[in-house]
């Protein structure tokens, strides 16, 4: 047993690399990251991030068939350090104010937008923004794609074209309607987490990076956390902390980890024969995610081939005028973008033009829960789609949306026919049977551990497990509600936030 750590981190992905540098800023406190995947990144240039998925980098898990839709779901999350930053589409985007603001009604006191916005612009190096409410001197260097691709410039006019306003900054979490996405490129390579916190820091003697490190469970002593239990290459190891443990490994991993430690529901855990340790219902419930749907066109003419990474405009709307605040995200891709059960008939299959559409503040709600007791065992992945059917009027009016804009005059010299879901798909009927078939995963899982003061929250405001001390959570499964946007912006400003609640309390 290796034993005097400060602190322990356990997941190497997008919070994780934040926490071990942030607290390895301290020369006095010991920090291990312990990271179940490769050391090594894979490298891929920006444009081709889609080929990422289903590799080593990538859990590359199955959601169980979903009651609405009788299929299963691709579930990508990232594997190795870096973790999802290493392999996602690469938009930082905060959600819209409302959204972090709905935490704070829910039981997440002092976690609203304006609690928030500080570590956001903490995170970031955004030149030429607001500096009231964006950063500069951050770790990520983020900005909109320094060359626009012509079919995103046609497509942010087909936007305004059928009304809706270009704003300034659609990243700044105060505006709605369409604009240039912030990506994590910088210098044509993308900008992972594990690039823009970890490497700079690995010199550091107080910080020790171990990889290939699958975690088994953390050790509870009296309803303390004293360490955390793993194994590299089959054999076993413990770590032991004298300070905190801090899970970090993401919506699916952090409650697994949890469930595999004896914390959670009791009546599961001893389903699957695991010693209860701690009974916390909240453990694995609450999971969300944004169901995705995309429209494709075939192209008019040759689509140049894209150097970033296939998305540069990006829309955040409502579904209803009458709404208080924005619901649907709409993307624009010029590359052709579906599920894998449905290929479109293109004439070149690679060639296309698509406007992904999204319910950003949706009502199902799922569960992650252990196939059994094993540590290395995919967990039990239930996203729940459309378990509300609020859901599927949200996800029928941004089909309706992305229909509009791509038969928009500005897109006329680069799009074709309608590929996807294709002229017959009119009525009530085909357009729910095409939401169904043609749903994905936007790979924006939340909420297995969230913030709160009732019997189902799993950590308090500042991010402490109720009822064990010395373990905390820090990721996005502790998001009460999904935000209204890609979550990694935000992912980066809890784990920001953690680290200086650990730092203050240590």
């Amino acid at each position: 047993m290796v034993d005097g750590y400060d602190f322990i981190v356990v997941g190497g992905g997008t919070a994780g690399c934040v926490l071990a540098a942030r607290l390895s800023e301290d020369a006095d406190s010991r920090v291990l990251l312990l990271e179940a995947g490769s050391r090594q990144p894979l490298e891929t240039a920006p444009a081709a991030w889609t080929t990422l998925q289903g590799t080593s980098a990538d859990w590359a898990d199955t959601s169980v068939v979903q009651t609405a839709t009788g299929t299963t779901i691709p579930w990508p999350r990232g594997r190795g350090l870096g973790g999802s930053s290493a392999i996602n589409g690469m938009c930082f985007i905060r959600g819209h104010r409302s959204s972090y603001d709905a935490w704070v009604t829910a039981g997440a006191k002092g976690w609203g937008f304006d609690d928030l916005l500080p570590y956001m612009m903490r995170s970031e190096h955004a030149e030429g923004r607001d500096p009231a409410v964006r950063g500069v001197g951050g770790p990520l260097t983020v900005a909109p794609a320094p060359s626009r691709h012509p079919v995103s410039v046609a497509g942010l006019a087909a936007a305004a074209e059928i009304g809706y306003p270009e704003v300034a900054d659609i990243n700044s979490g105060l505006e709605e309607g369409f604009g240039w996405s912030d990506l994590n490129i910088v210098d044509g390579k993308r900008q992972s987490s594990a690039d823009a916190y970890l490497a700079p820091v690995l010199h550091r003697p107080n910080l020790e990076v171990i990889s290939d490190a699958l975690g088994h469970r953390v050790r509870v002593e009296d309803r303390r956390c004293t360490g955390v239990e793993y194994s590299v290459g089959g054999e076993a190891f413990t770590a032991g902390c004298r300070g905190e443990v801090v899970l970090s490994a993401g919506t699916a991993g952090s409650a697994q980890l949890l469930l595999l430690s004896g914390i959670g529901p009791q009546s599961h855990l001893r389903q699957v024969g695991v010693e209860v340790v701690l009974d916390l219902p909240g453990v694995g419930a609450n999971l969300q995610d944004h169901p995705r749907s995309t429209v494709v066109y075939s192209p008019a003419r040759p689509i140049p081939a894209g150097v970033n990474q296939n998305a540069e405009v990006i829309g955040l709307i409502r579904s209803d005028p009458a709404l208080d605040a924005p619901d649907l995200q709409l993307q624009l891709l010029e590359i052709p973008y579906y599920a894998p059960t449905l290929p479109p008939q293109l004439p070149v299959p690679c060639q296309g033009i698509t406007i992904a559409f999204a319910a950003v503040t949706p009502r199902s709600r799922g569960s992650v829960q252990l196939s059994d007791a094993q540590p290395g065992t995919p967990p039990r992945l239930d996203p729940n789609y459309y378990a509300d059917p609020h859901d599927l009027e949200v996800m029928a009016a941004g089909l309706r949306v992305a229909r509009a804009i791509g038969r928009a005059s500005a897109l006329d010299p680069w799009r074709g026919e309608e590929a996807l879901p294709g002229p017959d798909v009119r009525d009530d009927d085909s357009v729910r049977t095409y939401l169904y078939k043609s749903l994905r995963t936007y790979s924006h899982q939340v909420g297995t551990c969230r913030i709160g003061t009732d019997e189902m929250a799993v950590v308090d405001t500042d991010l402490r497990v109720h009822g064990i001390s010395g373990l905390r959570v820090a990721d996005a499964s502790v998001m009460p509600s999904i935000v209204s946007a890609n979550t990694i912006a935000t992912v980066y400003a809890i784990a920001e936030r953690a680290a200086g609640l650990l730092r203050t309390h240590s």
